[in-house]
Protein backbone atom coordinates (compact mmCIF):
# COMPACT_ATOMS: atom_id res chain seq x y z
CA UNK A 1 0.00 0.00 0.00
CA UNK A 2 2.96 2.02 1.29
CA UNK A 3 4.29 2.06 -2.69
CA UNK A 4 1.11 3.28 -4.20
CA UNK A 5 0.49 6.09 -1.99
CA UNK A 6 3.98 7.15 -2.74
CA UNK A 7 3.50 6.52 -6.29
CA UNK A 8 0.61 8.54 -6.14
CA UNK A 9 2.46 11.64 -4.57
CA UNK A 10 5.71 11.53 -6.49
CA UNK A 11 2.93 11.88 -9.93
CA UNK A 12 0.63 14.62 -7.45
CA UNK A 13 1.86 17.25 -9.27
CA UNK A 14 1.42 15.56 -12.97
CA UNK A 15 -2.52 14.80 -12.02
CA UNK A 16 -2.94 18.08 -10.71
CA UNK A 17 -2.12 19.64 -14.30
CA UNK A 18 -4.16 16.97 -16.37
CA UNK A 19 -7.29 18.43 -13.75
CA UNK A 20 -6.08 22.09 -15.05
CA UNK A 21 -6.31 20.66 -18.72
CA UNK A 22 -9.20 19.81 -18.61
CA UNK A 23 -11.25 22.03 -17.29
CA UNK A 24 -9.66 24.51 -19.76
CA UNK A 25 -10.10 22.28 -22.61
CA UNK A 26 -13.65 22.14 -21.83
CA UNK A 27 -14.31 25.31 -22.10
CA UNK A 28 -11.81 26.56 -24.79
CA UNK A 29 -13.51 27.48 -27.12
CA UNK A 30 -16.31 28.99 -24.95
CA UNK A 31 -16.97 32.81 -24.58
CA UNK A 32 -18.41 32.19 -21.18
CA UNK A 33 -15.81 30.01 -19.71
CA UNK A 34 -16.84 28.40 -16.63
CA UNK A 35 -19.38 30.72 -16.26
CA UNK A 36 -21.56 28.00 -18.38
CA UNK A 37 -20.91 25.40 -15.79
CA UNK A 38 -23.54 27.49 -13.96
CA UNK A 39 -25.54 29.29 -16.78
CA UNK A 40 -26.20 25.80 -18.27
CA UNK A 41 -27.77 23.87 -15.36
CA UNK A 42 -30.11 26.97 -14.73
CA UNK A 43 -31.04 26.69 -18.13
CA UNK A 44 -31.93 23.08 -18.25
CA UNK A 45 -33.84 23.71 -14.95
CA UNK A 46 -35.57 26.42 -16.58
CA UNK A 47 -36.77 24.45 -19.40
CA UNK A 48 -37.49 20.66 -17.74
CA UNK A 49 -39.56 23.35 -15.14
CA UNK A 50 -41.66 24.49 -17.64
CA UNK A 51 -42.01 20.98 -19.74
CA UNK A 52 -42.71 18.86 -16.34
CA UNK A 53 -44.13 21.13 -13.77
CA UNK A 54 -45.96 24.70 -15.94
CA UNK A 55 -47.29 22.10 -18.84
CA UNK A 56 -48.10 19.21 -16.33
CA UNK A 57 -49.63 21.78 -13.74
CA UNK A 58 -47.46 21.10 -11.19
CA UNK A 59 -47.68 23.72 -8.77
CA UNK A 60 -45.57 22.82 -5.93
CA UNK A 61 -42.75 26.27 -5.91
CA UNK A 62 -39.98 24.49 -5.12
CA UNK A 63 -40.14 22.07 -7.81
CA UNK A 64 -37.33 23.35 -9.99
CA UNK A 65 -35.03 23.16 -6.73
CA UNK A 66 -36.48 19.30 -6.98
CA UNK A 67 -35.27 19.02 -10.77
CA UNK A 68 -31.53 21.02 -10.10
CA UNK A 69 -30.56 18.59 -7.27
CA UNK A 70 -31.13 15.66 -9.77
CA UNK A 71 -29.58 17.55 -13.06
CA UNK A 72 -26.34 18.11 -10.98
CA UNK A 73 -25.52 14.47 -9.78
CA UNK A 74 -26.59 13.16 -13.11
CA UNK A 75 -25.17 15.13 -15.14
CA UNK A 76 -21.78 14.76 -13.45
CA UNK A 77 -22.08 10.97 -13.15
CA UNK A 78 -22.70 10.75 -16.71
CA UNK A 79 -19.92 13.45 -17.69
CA UNK A 80 -16.81 12.05 -15.69
CA UNK A 81 -18.02 8.33 -17.36
CA UNK A 82 -18.00 9.48 -20.41
CA UNK A 83 -14.66 11.05 -20.03
CA UNK A 84 -12.80 8.25 -17.87
CA UNK A 85 -14.26 5.91 -20.75
CA UNK A 86 -12.38 7.68 -23.39
CA UNK A 87 -9.13 9.22 -21.52
CA UNK A 88 -6.75 6.74 -22.37
CA UNK A 89 -7.52 6.34 -25.68
CA UNK A 90 -7.44 10.17 -25.77
CA UNK A 91 -4.25 10.36 -24.17
CA UNK A 92 -2.61 7.58 -26.17
CA UNK A 93 0.10 9.97 -28.12
CA UNK A 94 1.58 10.71 -24.08
CA UNK A 95 1.24 6.85 -23.16
CA UNK A 96 3.78 6.02 -25.90
CA UNK A 97 5.85 8.30 -25.09
CA UNK A 98 7.17 8.70 -21.52
CA UNK A 99 5.97 6.26 -18.30
CA UNK A 100 2.66 8.07 -16.38
CA UNK A 101 0.87 5.95 -14.40
CA UNK A 102 -2.44 4.92 -16.63
CA UNK A 103 -4.61 5.37 -13.82
CA UNK A 104 -3.87 9.42 -13.43
CA UNK A 105 -5.64 9.82 -17.15
CA UNK A 106 -9.80 8.27 -15.88
CA UNK A 107 -8.50 9.52 -12.40
CA UNK A 108 -8.12 13.58 -13.78
CA UNK A 109 -11.00 13.28 -15.97
CA UNK A 110 -13.52 12.44 -13.30
CA UNK A 111 -11.94 15.01 -10.94
CA UNK A 112 -11.74 17.90 -13.38
CA UNK A 113 -15.37 17.49 -14.16
CA UNK A 114 -15.97 17.03 -10.36
CA UNK A 115 -14.75 20.54 -9.85
CA UNK A 116 -17.12 21.67 -12.29
CA UNK A 117 -19.95 20.02 -10.46
CA UNK A 118 -19.09 21.65 -7.38
CA UNK A 119 -18.81 25.13 -9.49
CA UNK A 120 -22.54 24.87 -10.40
CA UNK A 121 -23.67 23.86 -7.09
CA UNK A 122 -23.36 27.65 -5.90
CA UNK A 123 -26.41 27.84 -8.44
CA UNK A 124 -28.39 25.39 -6.86
CA UNK A 125 -27.69 27.33 -3.28
CA UNK A 126 -29.01 30.78 -5.17
CA UNK A 127 -32.54 29.16 -6.72
CA UNK A 128 -32.69 27.48 -2.91
CA UNK A 129 -32.32 30.91 -1.49
CA UNK A 130 -34.85 32.60 -3.75
CA UNK A 131 -37.88 30.19 -3.69
CA UNK A 132 -38.10 29.91 -0.14
CA UNK A 133 -36.08 26.35 0.87
CA UNK A 134 -34.43 26.86 3.93
CA UNK A 135 -30.98 25.23 4.96
CA UNK A 136 -31.37 23.19 7.82
CA UNK A 137 -29.36 20.76 9.92
CA UNK A 138 -29.78 17.58 7.38
CA UNK A 139 -28.02 19.86 5.16
CA UNK A 140 -25.00 18.31 6.94
CA UNK A 141 -25.87 15.10 5.08
CA UNK A 142 -24.96 16.70 1.84
CA UNK A 143 -21.02 16.11 1.87
CA UNK A 144 -21.98 11.85 2.33
CA UNK A 145 -23.99 12.49 -1.45
CA UNK A 146 -20.97 14.29 -3.20
CA UNK A 147 -18.37 11.81 -1.24
CA UNK A 148 -20.78 8.74 -2.70
CA UNK A 149 -21.26 10.04 -6.07
CA UNK A 150 -17.46 11.07 -6.21
CA UNK A 151 -16.57 7.36 -5.70
CA UNK A 152 -19.36 5.73 -7.24
CA UNK A 153 -18.04 7.94 -10.85
CA UNK A 154 -14.17 6.98 -10.25
CA UNK A 155 -15.00 3.28 -9.87
CA UNK A 156 -17.47 2.73 -12.92
CA UNK A 157 -15.22 5.16 -14.77
CA UNK A 158 -11.75 3.09 -14.52
CA UNK A 159 -14.52 -0.23 -15.60
CA UNK A 160 -15.58 1.55 -18.68
CA UNK A 161 -11.70 3.11 -19.23
CA UNK A 162 -10.73 -0.70 -19.42
CA UNK A 163 -13.25 -2.30 -21.42
CA UNK A 164 -12.82 1.29 -23.93
CA UNK A 165 -9.44 0.39 -24.51
CA UNK A 166 -10.32 -3.55 -25.86
CA UNK A 167 -14.17 -2.45 -26.97
CA UNK A 168 -14.52 0.79 -29.09
CA UNK A 169 -18.31 0.11 -29.34
CA UNK A 170 -18.85 0.61 -25.85
CA UNK A 171 -18.84 4.52 -25.96
CA UNK A 172 -22.02 4.27 -27.48
CA UNK A 173 -23.78 1.47 -26.08
CA UNK A 174 -22.81 3.71 -22.49
CA UNK A 175 -24.63 6.61 -23.92
CA UNK A 176 -27.52 4.45 -24.59
CA UNK A 177 -27.23 2.49 -20.89
CA UNK A 178 -26.91 6.40 -19.51
CA UNK A 179 -30.40 7.32 -20.81
CA UNK A 180 -31.97 4.34 -19.14
CA UNK A 181 -30.25 5.13 -16.08
CA UNK A 182 -31.50 8.96 -16.35
CA UNK A 183 -35.23 7.91 -16.68
CA UNK A 184 -35.06 6.03 -13.72
CA UNK A 185 -33.08 8.53 -11.41
CA UNK A 186 -36.60 10.66 -11.38
CA UNK A 187 -34.99 13.87 -12.10
CA UNK A 188 -38.06 15.45 -13.24
CA UNK A 189 -40.95 13.53 -11.61
CA UNK A 190 -42.15 12.50 -8.27
CA UNK A 191 -42.04 8.33 -8.17
CA UNK A 192 -44.90 8.19 -5.84
CA UNK A 193 -47.08 10.94 -7.89
CA UNK A 194 -46.31 9.30 -11.76
CA UNK A 195 -45.33 6.05 -11.41
CA UNK A 196 -48.35 4.40 -10.45
CA UNK A 197 -47.88 1.11 -12.83
CA UNK A 198 -46.26 -0.45 -9.43
CA UNK A 199 -42.69 -0.42 -10.64
CA UNK A 200 -41.58 2.45 -8.43
CA UNK A 201 -39.75 0.45 -7.02
CA UNK A 202 -36.78 -0.51 -9.74
CA UNK A 203 -35.80 3.12 -8.68
CA UNK A 204 -34.09 1.48 -5.38
CA UNK A 205 -32.06 -0.48 -7.27
CA UNK A 206 -30.63 2.38 -9.11
CA UNK A 207 -27.54 3.31 -6.92
CA UNK A 208 -27.25 6.97 -8.82
CA UNK A 209 -31.07 6.92 -7.81
CA UNK A 210 -30.55 6.57 -3.77
CA UNK A 211 -27.05 9.12 -3.75
CA UNK A 212 -29.76 11.53 -5.70
CA UNK A 213 -32.29 11.07 -2.61
CA UNK A 214 -29.50 11.46 0.02
CA UNK A 215 -28.51 14.61 -1.77
CA UNK A 216 -32.16 15.79 -1.73
CA UNK A 217 -33.24 14.69 1.68
CA UNK A 218 -30.36 17.16 2.85
CA UNK A 219 -31.41 20.37 0.76
CA UNK A 220 -34.98 19.99 1.65
CA UNK A 221 -34.41 18.94 5.16
CA UNK A 222 -34.97 15.51 5.75
CA UNK A 223 -32.95 12.19 7.37
CA UNK A 224 -31.77 10.23 4.99
CA UNK A 225 -32.86 6.83 4.35
CA UNK A 226 -29.95 4.20 5.81
CA UNK A 227 -30.94 2.00 3.21
CA UNK A 228 -30.36 3.97 0.32
CA UNK A 229 -27.23 4.78 1.85
CA UNK A 230 -25.94 1.09 2.50
CA UNK A 231 -27.20 0.29 -1.33
CA UNK A 232 -25.04 2.86 -2.50
CA UNK A 233 -22.20 2.90 -0.54
CA UNK A 234 -22.09 -0.69 -1.16
CA UNK A 235 -22.14 -0.05 -4.86
CA UNK A 236 -19.66 2.87 -4.82
CA UNK A 237 -16.98 0.57 -2.98
CA UNK A 238 -17.30 -2.82 -5.15
CA UNK A 239 -17.42 -0.58 -8.15
CA UNK A 240 -13.86 1.16 -7.40
CA UNK A 241 -12.27 -2.14 -6.34
CA UNK A 242 -13.37 -4.04 -9.50
CA UNK A 243 -11.99 -0.96 -11.76
CA UNK A 244 -8.98 -0.47 -10.01
CA UNK A 245 -8.35 -4.41 -10.44
CA UNK A 246 -9.59 -4.67 -13.82
CA UNK A 247 -7.42 -1.23 -14.52
CA UNK A 248 -4.23 -2.71 -13.04
CA UNK A 249 -4.88 -6.43 -14.49
CA UNK A 250 -4.95 -4.77 -18.00
CA UNK A 251 -2.93 -1.81 -18.22
CA UNK A 252 0.21 -3.49 -19.38
CA UNK A 253 -2.38 -4.14 -23.14
CA UNK A 254 -2.77 -0.73 -23.00
CA UNK A 255 -0.34 -0.09 -25.51
CA UNK A 256 -1.10 -3.02 -27.75
CA UNK A 257 -4.64 -1.29 -28.42
CA UNK A 258 -4.65 2.45 -27.91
Amino acid sequence: MKKYVDNFMQYRFLLSELVKKGIKLKYRRSYLGMIWSMLEPLLTMIVLTIVFGTLYGNTDRTFPVYILTGRLLYSFFSQSTKAALKSIRQNSAMIKKVYVPKYLYPLSSVLFNYVIFLISLIVLAMVSVILGVKPTFYLLQAPIALILILIMSYGCGMILATIGVFFRDMEYLWSVALMLVMYTCAIFYYPEKLLKSGWAWILKYNPLYCVIDIFRCSVFGKAMNIHYFAYALIFSVVAMVIGLFCFKKKQDDFILYI
